[in-house]
């Protein structure tokens, strides 16, 4: 297995005059999850497809290493890739699917059955070599899939929503299987897209938050949860209150509140957005104190969410489940921490963060 990392020097990606992926500048460094996070349409699919060889840029380089792979086919780029619908051949056995891909990549005969063994021991399959995948389970799919992927020995590995059709429990034991392979396979550098920020913040060493065909953030899953840098990344990854309120010397004021908090370079009287974690909102008196009506209350097992309208402002606040729940219509007062709140600009035009910001080898 040789590693090498991605870098996508301006790519972008253009179907019948319409642009799907924009000038994207982005490196994944060797060994490191590189989570592609964002909304449907965002063009972070094409972006993997792109390293996969099965869209052609307009402009731009697609580097694997120090190879360009720009114009290389998919079977010359030494990828493995998984799909969310595990794509295996009904009428082959478990190993024979696995083997597939050595065959394809002309791995000599008498070594394919160890490298068979080895991927599916890799993945906790090796028990399931004999079985079709009709016999498995959605979960044990998947797993027969990455083993295929493995089995070629990848030094780059994608994975495009590879989670999303199985329930909860499977994605659940499946993101920890994922991670398990990340630690046994440090070489190899793993693009992961996904819309689901759970899987991005539990497997990405960093992510890159796409939107509207553009790069927007990138970071640790620590940095762009705690301190985004704009409205779209705070309310994509994670759970945000994203306030309004106007700046003034040391404070701002919200809803004819005065909340104590830094304020930076923003110029007194500007409007900006105040961003603060749900679950960072407490109830009771407190530092920046707000006082309102709950408006609506949702039992969520361990956790309760309160809603309170705050002068028409509707606020979130996520706590340890309550013995006694406050009534609907019943004033109640929040409050947060100064250092537990970020100031944001308001509506910022998302540019694509420059390349300079994203090429570090930052590991979360």
């Amino acid at each position: 297995m040789t590693g090498g990392g991605i870098r996508f020097d301006r790519v972008t990606v253009a179907y019948g005059g319409n642009t799907v992926l924009d000038a994207l500048d982005l490196t994944v460094e060797p060994g490191e999850v590189m989570a592609l996070l964002g909304p449907s349409g965002s063009g972070k699919t094409t972006a993997l497809r792109a390293v996969a060889g099965f869209v052609r840029p307009v402009s731009g380089r697609v580097y694997l290493g120090d190879r360009d792979v720009t114009g290389l086919p998919p079977h010359r780029r030494g990828i493995g890739m998984v799909v969310q619908q595990y794509a295996l051949f009904p009428h082959m056995r478990v190993q024979d699917n696995v083997a597939f891909g050595l065959k394809a990549n002309k791995v000599s005969r008498p070594e394919i059955p160890g490298r068979v063994t080895e991927a599916l021991e890799l993945v906790g399959m090796a028990a399931y070599a004999g079985r079709y995948p009709r016999e498995l389970s959605g979960g044990q799919q998947q797993r027969v899939a990455i083993a295929r992927a493995l089995a070629i020995r990848p030094g780059v590995l994608l994975l495009d929503e590879p989670l999303s059709a199985l329930d909860a429990q499977l994605r659940s034991g499946m993101l920890a299987e994922l991670a398990r392979l990340h630690r046994e396979l440090p070489d190899v550098s793993i693009l992961y897209v996904t819309h689901d920020q759970v899987e991005a913040l539990t497997l990405a060493d960093r992510i890159a938050v796409m939107d509207r065909a553009r790069l927007q953030d990138c970071g640790t899953p620590q940095e762009l949860y705690r301190r985004p840098r704009t409205e779209f990344t705070a309310s994509f990854v994670g759970n945000a209150n994203l306030l309004p309120v106007t700046v003034g010397p040391g404070s701002v004021a919200f809803a004819g509140h005065d909340l104590k908090l830094p304020t930076g370079d923003a110029a007194t009287g500007s409007t900006a957005t105040l961003c603060v974690r749900p679950h960072l909102v407490g109830l009771g008196d407190g530092p920046n104190a707000l006082t309102g009506t709950v408006s609506e209350v949702q039992w969520r097992g361990s956790t309760h969410r309160l809603y309170v309208d705050v002068d028409g402002h509707r606020v979130k606040a996520d706590m340890r489940e309550l013995r006694d729940t406050p009534a609907l219509g019943e004033k109640v007062t929040l409050h947060f921490a100064s250092e537990d709140a970020v100031l944001l600009p308001v509506h910022p035009a998302r540019p694509a963060v420059e390349n300079r910001t994203l090429t570090g080898g930052a590991r979360g």
